[in-house]
């Protein structure tokens, strides 16, 4: 019994200190100052993000030839808090390439647009985080911890990075997979804090819901995925038929619209006729939105689409400094807003990202609907089908702003 409650209390200890390391609850998101946000401002704001969604999804496949996901949401929401405290001509870059609008509308509608994710769902789960990890004998600036934690909810903590980098490393870790249901894990690697590090900045997000309609397993089956029109695989196709759905057919691309239960967000998937590479030349924002303001209810004959899980990881340095800003990663670097002197710089910028799509539901993590009833009214047989099974293009987004939160791309579904 003694050894029992010794036991006990060493375990209440241990947890105490490692909650002591956390800057909140990894589950329970502090709230952000959204006061004097806009239904204009919000939309600008969503309007730099899905721009930034765009620019980096490019970047990204002229680098990799398979499977593309990640956070544009996230990645934003991490820079943004950079931002704060960058100056001059690294402030305009960052601004540019992040197309953040202006501090006074970029503040209270970013803080509106995190306050929405961390809402109550009671259909669906979705979080986001953001926090700054700060050596306990480096001290920032009052005005920008302020600014940060009132309108990002980036809470800070002191680690020793400079006699216990790896320590700091692994409660940093620890506190992005808590927060991402252990889907993010590992997202700093070994080496990368060391005593010269001084502040690391973090965001996650994530998302777990299920489809308005979901895919009868009994109808799964493996067919064959084109990679390539010579290249094939075989993979689990779900398969659905008979439904109404926010569909279009742009002559050589199909739009499809797939609504999680909650009728807040949804899965956008373009399916090329072509070749991929076809679509993604005309992929812009603008282009993106005026593809989806072309869907309307159709009645689908049947839509297959592969089941698919992979990981990622980005080391964004190159993508970032190749989309305009490299200043921010030299030594000419001014991120005086933060410490008020010119001598931080950005060593690396970090993004992992998981997602699992399968018959009930879609489960996505990074660190960086309408409901239709049938009537009794004779309807003519439907025709359409989509057949997802080459590689395509696929974003999760929120309805009522268009924000993006995921964006990726399907090559080979089996990897």
């Amino acid at each position: 019994m003694l050894i029992s409650v010794v036991m006990l209390l060493l375990t209440v200890v241990f947890v105490s200190a490692v909650v002591f390391l956390f800057p909140y609850n990894p589950t329970t998101p502090p709230k952000a100052n959204s006061s004097g946000w806009t239904q204009q401002g919000v939309k600008e704001v969503v309007n730099g993000n899905n721009q930034f969604a765009i620019k980096l999804y490019k970047e990204l496949e002229n680098k990799n030839q398979g499977n593309i996901f990640f956070s544009p949401y996230s990645t934003s929401s991490a820079m943004a808090m950079v931002y704060e405290g960058a100056r001059g001509k690294t402030a305009d870059e960052i601004k540019n390439v992040f197309q953040f609008p202006d501090y006074n509308v970029l503040r209270p509608n970013f803080a509106r647009i995190y306050n929405d994710i961390n809402g109550n769902h009671k259909d669906y789960t979705l979080r986001t985080g953001n926090a700054l990890w700060v050596e306990k004998t480096f001290h920032l600036l009052p005005d920008y911890m302020k600014t940060v934690e009132e309108y990002y909810g980036g809470k800070a903590v002191n680690l020793d990075f400079k006699n216990e980098p790896e320590r700091s490393r692994q409660t940093i870790n620890n506190f992005i997979a808590r927060q991402t249901n252990n889907k993010i894990k590992n997202l700093i690697p070994p080496g990368m804090i060391d005593p010269n590090t001084r502040i690391v900045i973090t965001d996650s997000v994530y998302f777990k819901g299920t489809w308005e309609w979901k895919f009868d397993k009994k109808n799964t089956a493996n067919k064959e995925f084109k990679i390539t029109p010579s290249e094939k695989v075989n993979v689990p196709m779900m398969v659905m038929e008979g439904r109404f759905f926010n569909y279009a057919d742009l002559g050589d691309l199909q739009l499809l619209e797939l609504p999680y239960k909650g009728d807040k967000l949804s899965m956008i998937i373009l399916l090329p006729k072509g070749s991929l590479s076809s679509i993604e030349s005309n992929l812009t924002a603008d282009n993106l939105k005026e593809w989806e303001g072309r869907m309307n209810k159709a009645a689908l004959k049947e839509i297959e689409v592969p089941k698919f899980k992979f990981k990622t990881k980005y080391f964004m340095r190159n993508d970032l400094e190749s989309l305009g800003m490299p200043t921010a990663f030299s030594s000419s670097a001014d991120f005086s807003g933060m410490d008020g002197r010119r001598d931080l710089f950005i060593g690396q910028v970090i993004h992992q990202a998981y997602i699992e799509v399968n018959e009930e539901k879609t489960e996505a993590a990074a660190a960086t609907a309408v409901t239709i009833r049938t009537t009794a009214i004779d309807r003519p047989e439907p025709k359409i089908k989509f057949i997802a099974d080459h590689p395509f293009i696929f974003l999760i987004q929120q309805n009522d702003t268009g924000n993006i939160l995921f964006m990726g791309r399907v090559v080979d579904p089996s990897k």
